[in-house]
């Protein structure tokens, strides 16, 4: 193909990854229209929510000013004035990175790799600016700028990621002019600093991507554990069956947020669902909540044990460093000493607190007006307690690690020794 017939390729792909995304939610509220409304209304307004939905779970805030008689019938104190919706429903974000991966794999494999990467971007990009400013009304207000850019940088995310971990686009992610200065920058850090730098880097983002694992599997048992609870509250909203296909598509998309809570949960400060509320190890203090069915999986009153959920990340950090310093005594230059291994466990505590930290604060945001304006982990809390956990753990296991290292390298000598 040549550098045109890419171009457009990208492109094309790039509406696809977008119409995905705005499907899911414009698909079900489209034959709403049809089966609930009769065609009565104009189809723009379920077009407008779908889009609005689509930017709320890439991270896009919502300016919402809700009509009199919608807040006389809800009851909720202060939705009356304007508010901001900016929790984000993950789903749609982590669907868009998968999607990105799929278009940076493809990108890697043609003859113009940054040309189809950067196109597909671009054009995700201009897509973004047509659907944001398509969407907004008198009561719903997307932010401009972030409709633009946050659904295009999660996008982009998942290209380079693709781009970068195609086996054809080794060494040539980056163009010349900024592999070069790269290179050189990179080439002036001692080896065995560089060596410390990535095992931070691989131990902090496995025990990251342990804890989350962990934390999935937690989220699907309390939903089967309290499953009645769920159905109940679905019964208490009484949807229709369409009403009842998005509500659920919606909880779909929110699941990642619930994930990331649990792992606030298992680091220790928890999550809050409204101003003066709390769901920790220590217990649970909820008020109001909003109506979702979902949040019925959430834990009750006082755990006896919950305090244990404290030791899951201190567990996977402690095992993570164990492997990352056994592969890490295998290769040349690597670092030696007690000092340097507590250095490499505190930089994997730092990486680990970095990336939790983000993600608690990806996770949370305002769900409504008043004191639903504090929904989800404290980021802060969240990285700091993950830096010191972590940080602990895998400072003790990079020493452990290399003491066990040593013990299988002496017994593998004796059993030579003795054929």
């Amino acid at each position: 193909m040549n550098r045109i017939t890419t171009a457009l390729l990208a492109a094309l792909e790039a509406l696809i990854v977008v119409a995905i995304g705005v499907g899911i939610a414009l698909v079900p509220l489209t034959i709403l229209w049809g089966t609930h409304y009769g065609l009565g209304i104009d189809w723009f307004v379920f077009w407008r929510a779908a889009v609005d939905v689509w930017l709320l779970g890439n991270g896009v805030d919502l300016a919402v000013q809700l009509p009199v008689d919608v807040t006389t019938s809800l009851g909720l104190a202060g939705a009356e004035a304007p508010f901001s919706l900016t929790i984000a429903l993950l789903g749609f974000a982590v669907l868009a990175v998968l999607l990105g991966v799929r278009t940076g794999r493809r990108a890697a494999t043609t003859d113009y790799r940054l040309t189809a990467a950067g196109v597909a971007i671009l054009s995700y990009g201009l897509l973004a600016a047509l659907l944001t400013y398509s969407a907004g009304t008198v009561v719903v207000t997307p932010a401009p700028v972030q409709g633009v850019l946050l659904p295009t940088l999660v996008f982009a995310l998942g290209v380079l990621i693709g781009a970068s971990g195609s086996p054809r686009a080794a060494g040539t992610v980056l163009p010349g002019w900024a592999a070069r200065p790269l290179a050189d920058l990179l080439g002036r850090i001692p080896a065995e600093v560089r060596s410390q730098l990535v095992a931070a880097l691989r131990a902090g983002a496995a025990t990251v991507a342990g804890i989350m694992v962990v934390s999935g599997l937690a989220v699907f048992v309390s939903v089967l554990a309290n499953f009645a609870t769920v159905i109940g509250l679905y019964e208490t909203l009484q949807a229709d069956v369409m009403g009842g296909i998005s509500l659920t598509i919606g909880q779909l998309a929110f699941i990642p947020n619930l994930v990331v809570w649990a792992a606030s949960w298992f680091v220790g400060p928890g999550i809050a669902l409204g101003t003066g509320s709390s769901v920790s190890p220590l217990g649970t203090s909820l008020a109001a909540v909003p109506g979702l069915p979902l949040f019925g999986a959430l834990p009750h009153g006082t755990l006896e044990f919950g305090f244990l959920g404290l030791l899951v990340p201190v567990l996977i950090g402690f095992v993570v460093a164990v492997l990352v310093r056994q592969g890490l005594d295998k290769r040349a230059n690597a670092p030696h000493g007690p000092v340097p291994m507590l250095v490499t466990g505190a930089l994997t505590g730092v990486v680990a607190g970095i990336l939790l930290g983000l993600l608690a604060w990806w996770s949370a945001g305002a769900m409504g007006p008043g004191r639903l304006a504090d929904v989800g982990p404290n980021p802060l809390l969240v990285g700091v307690l993950t830096f010191v956990e972590v940080g602990i753990a895998a400072a003790l296991g990079m020493l452990v690690g290399g003491r066990r290292a040593r013990s299988t390298d002496k017994r593998a000598e004796e059993v030579s020794t003795k054929r």
